[in-house]
């Protein structure tokens, strides 16, 4: 009898403390809300604008550079979100339960890394072209459009853009696809920093301590 009684008392402390213990987030609450899936969300949306404003760039003229149509930042950004799907996959929690998981959460941080200096490096060369764009003095050359800085400079670097049969395409069409990229990687480069600080907070500002109770199959934690 005494036995039964204490096999009961057990019981209900087990169940006491498992309710005290950590557990996940609740998967049936906005599940579109939870961490990493919004994050890669974005990150693919604006991966997939960059890549498109850049190709768009690219028609215009074959003479511009890899700097200046920045379709590889924006392929990078979409692997970075596919990344993302792939660790909202395996079922995120804070703290580390498989080794998968972990090399998984460790990859997505360190690319929201990259991905956050890759989107600052775009942001300043369309920032700087666009300046340069926007200054520009061009004529019309046969099948090309040949723009200077300073007409009264003699010594004035020459760009030239092959293909072009409307200097109007370069002052205004590509400047205006600059101004569009500075906006499409400054947001980029929030929700990469965004998703970084989230991985971290998870990793460094969740902690839970305790004891075991119970028998190694069954773990039962109660905070302390």
């Amino acid at each position: 009898m005494r036995q039964t009684q204490k096999d009961s008392s057990d019981k209900k402390e087990g169940k006491k403390k498992r309710e005290e213990s950590p557990t996940p987030e609740d998967g049936h609450k906005c599940r579109v809300c939870r961490f990493p899936l919004l994050i890669a969300l974005l990150q693919l949306l604006l991966g997939v604008a960059v890549t498109a404003v850049a190709f768009l760039m690219l028609a215009i003229s074959p003479s511009l550079l890899a700097r200046e149509t920045p379709h590889w930042a924006g392929i990078i950004l979409c692997l970075v979100s596919i990344l993302g799907f792939v660790l909202y996959c395996i079922t995120y929690v804070p703290d580390e339960r498989t080794s998968k998981q972990f090399i998984v959460k460790l990859l997505y941080f360190v690319l929201c890394m990259i991905g956050l200096v890759i989107s600052v490096l775009v942001m300043a060369f369309a920032a700087h072209h666009y300046e340069q764009t926007s200054s520009f003095i061009c004529e019309q050359d046969v099948e090309a459009c040949v723009c200077i800085l300073d007409e009264e400079d003699l010594l004035a670097r020459t760009f030239t853009y092959e293909g072009v049969s409307d200097c109007e395409v370069i002052t205004g069409t590509l400047t205006l696809y600059f101004l569009i990229q500075i906006f499409l990687n400054l947001a980029q480069a929030l929700i990469c920093a965004v998703g970084a600080f989230i991985m971290w907070k998870h990793r460094y500002q969740v902690f839970f301590a305790g004891l075991q109770i119970g028998s190694p199959s069954t773990q039962q934690w109660q905070k302390v």
